[in-house]
């Protein structure tokens, strides 16, 4: 193969290339892609389906003074390549590095800074629209995933872009066949043929001739691609086309003639046009294609046998603690059943989909719908349970709010990927949520500690009559941090350690951190003691209390932003109660986005680790030199 990729310095370097040569850097494109994610880990199998839609964009429209946007973002990294970041992509998602997404501060190339899916559209579209009068001359194309164009808000945007008088192009990288549509007339006579029995008794025997011929299979195999081709076609037209967008397609993805000439056709329309094109998830890699939900987001890998580097860790993760402590729950309660929006292995539900498939439901990328449809449930007498990632779970706020809180109905939130989340950054911590929801009549709050903690979580959750937030991180689950673990009783905390100079008043992960920060300081002569709260809302105000009169530090600890948090809960329930907060310090996440780093990392910036913790304590020991509520609130400044 030649050594194209290292001449490219800028897109324009792609005009003169012939088309075969552009493949040839769609190939080069995906090795460097393997190589560096092998190392690094990342988003490999969508990143190798789109090298050669990639490449032909670039060749085609002249970014960045055109527009180019990309949905979720993840796909991002051919991209990133041929725009002036070779030299750096070996730093991908590590600190101070290349981030996993597109982002604005990396390159004039990159738009927004976008994790979460749906969006592409309608920015592009306000793009489109300012562009009309600022930079008439400007092309805008969003790429959207087949996964993303389902979800609402890509519905929403393609509603109104339908609606502009200018070039407007959407480009469907269709990587799985997975778009599910009103079919139209052509459609519906295909399907209507193959429901009868005639139709079935012909196939099966058309089948059973081909198998015997020679060659027979592959002419079925390829009649089988053609039928399924023309319907996907005749759906994608009459639907979109209804929908008020020009559709062409379906394209082969990976073929770069076939690209170029049909990207050279529609570059220039003056109208709303969708392309579709088909590409293969993984392509290029045969693990990645085999297994692309394993190969989506891997860590580092061996690149020859496709197997894991990285050791075996210590303890379980807080995802499959959930889904034990789910499936625990399921096998004693038949109305149990559970919700994700296309995570199942994100969010540890894969041998629950197993188990028990009539009650397990994935709705796609919808969150709103998944919260909606579980309020449905939950009304008819089920008790379901919605696993979502903390950072999705933002995305169905309102529905939280009308259909689960405002009905008071037995609906269990399970947050994955709550606090800082690593290596994917700023896009995806779960750093919101306390804030979002705390302020809901109804709702409680809670998050674990420990794994055994995990499990009193969800068996209370489970027995409650009404919404309940449960959060957890992205990590192992640490050793339990007591000999034994009461129920949860709402409202109630729970000691871990005790001290008489202070008290470290955790939320959720933190008490990890903080126990281990008290054995340090123990050695120290420092006696701090260890709270689990187990609820931002209702709070144990008794405990709260005795705390706060006491006359050591109480330190309110949270991977949280401080607005609207834990620490902020603790500081407006000791004011209401008229008790003294002088003493009281909060430890949160500071009022920016955290960049992509190491999740350990992450948390000795944030001094959200045993070393900040302990270092808090001895501040707040010390002989205070003012009595400012302020400082009193955050030690750190």
């Amino acid at each position: 193969m030649s050594d194209l990729l290292n001449q490219i310095r800028t897109p324009a370097d792609l005009k003169d290339l012939s088309e075969e040569q552009l493949a040839d850097v769609a190939g080069e494109l995906r090795k460097v892609i393997i190589d560096v994610v092998s190392r690094r880990g990342g988003h490999l199998a969508s990143n190798l389906g789109v090298a050669e839609l990639t490449v032909a964009l670039h060749r085609i429209f002249d970014f960045p003074r055109d527009r180019l946007l990309w949905d979720v973002g993840h796909q991002c990294y051919a991209h990133k390549l041929l725009t002036g970041r070779r030299e750096r992509f070996d730093s991908l998602r590590q600190a101070h590095g290349l981030s996993g997404f597109p982002d604005p501060d990396e390159s004039d190339y990159d738009l927004f800074k976008v994790g979460h899916a749906g969006t592409a559209i309608s920015t592009a579209m306000g793009m489109a629209l300012a562009d009309r009068k600022l930079r008439p001359d400007s092309r805008v194309v969003a790429v959207v995933g087949d996964a993303s164009i389902v979800n609402g808000l890509s519905l929403e945007g393609i509603n109104n872009a339908a609606l502009l008088d200018r070039q407007f192009l959407v480009v469907l990288n269709d990587n799985s066949m997975a778009i599910d549509v009103t079919p139209g007339a052509m459609a519906r006579a295909l399907d209507g043929v193959r429901l009868t029995r005639a139709y079935h008794d012909f196939k099966q025997a058309a089948d059973s001739m081909l198998r015997r011929l020679p060659g027979g299979q592959n002419i079925g195999d390829a009649l089988r691609h053609l039928r399924e081709g023309l319907r996907a076609a005749v759906h994608g037209q009459q639907a979109f086309e209804a929908l008020g967008f020009r559709y062409f397609g379906p394209v082969d993805g990976h073929n770069m003639h076939d690209l170029l000439r049909m990207l050279r056709r529609v570059a220039d329309l003056d109208t709303p046009v969708l392309l579709h094109v088909h590409t293969v998830k993984g392509r290029g890699y045969d693990y990645a294609v085999e297994d692309p939900t394993t190969f989506h987001s891997p860590a580092s890998w061996t690149i020859k046998s496709g197997k894991a580097v990285f050791a075996r860790p210590e303890r379980p993760s807080w995802t499959s603690a959930f889904g034990d402590a789910l499936l625990t729950a399921a096998e004693a309660d038949d109305r149990v059943c559970a919700i994700t929006a296309a995570m199942p292995d994100g969010t540890g539900l894969v041998e629950f989909r197993k188990r028990f498939p009539d009650r397990y439901f994935d709705v796609g990328i919808s969150e709103s719908h998944a919260v909606a449809m579980a309020a449905g449930l939950a009304k008819a007498g089920m008790r379901p349970v919605v696993a979502v990632y903390s950072t999705f779970m933002q995305r169905a706020m309102d529905q939280v709010c009308q259909e689960a809180a405002l009905q008071g109905l037995p609906i269990v939130f399970c947050m994955d990927r709550a606090g800082l989340v690593g290596t994917d950054g700023a896009v995806h911590h779960g750093f919101l949520d306390i804030a979002l929801f705390r302020g809901l009549p109804g709702v409680a709050l809670t998050a674990p500690a420990d794994g055994a903690e995990l499990n009193e979580a969800l068996r209370f959750a489970l027995a409650r009559e009404g919404p309940t937030m449960i959060r957890y991180p992205r990590d192992q689950v640490p050793a339990p941090l007591a000999e034994t673990c009461p129920p949860f009783e709402s409202g109630r905390a729970r000691w871990l350690r005790q001290g008489a100079d202070g008290t470290f008043l955790c939320y959720g992960a933190t008490a990890a951190a903080a126990c281990e920060a008290a054995g340090r300081l123990a050695g120290d002569g420092i006696a701090m003691g260890v709270v689990s709260a187990r609820f931002a809302k209702p709070l144990d105000e008794a405990l709260l209390a005795t705390l706060m009169t006491a006359g050591g530090p109480v330190i309110a600890c949270e991977d949280h932003v401080r607005a609207g948090g834990f620490g902020e809960a603790v500081l407006e329930a000791a004011h209401r109660a008229g008790l003294p907060t002088e003493r009281l310090v909060i430890l949160s996440l500071p009022d920016r986005f955290i960049a992509h780093a190491g999740r350990t990392e992450q948390l000795r910036q944030t001094r959200l680790d045993a070393d900040g913790l302990a270092q808090a304590a001895r501040d707040a020991l010390r002989p205070r030199r003012t009595s400012s509520l302020a400082e009193a609130m955050d030690s750190r400044g």
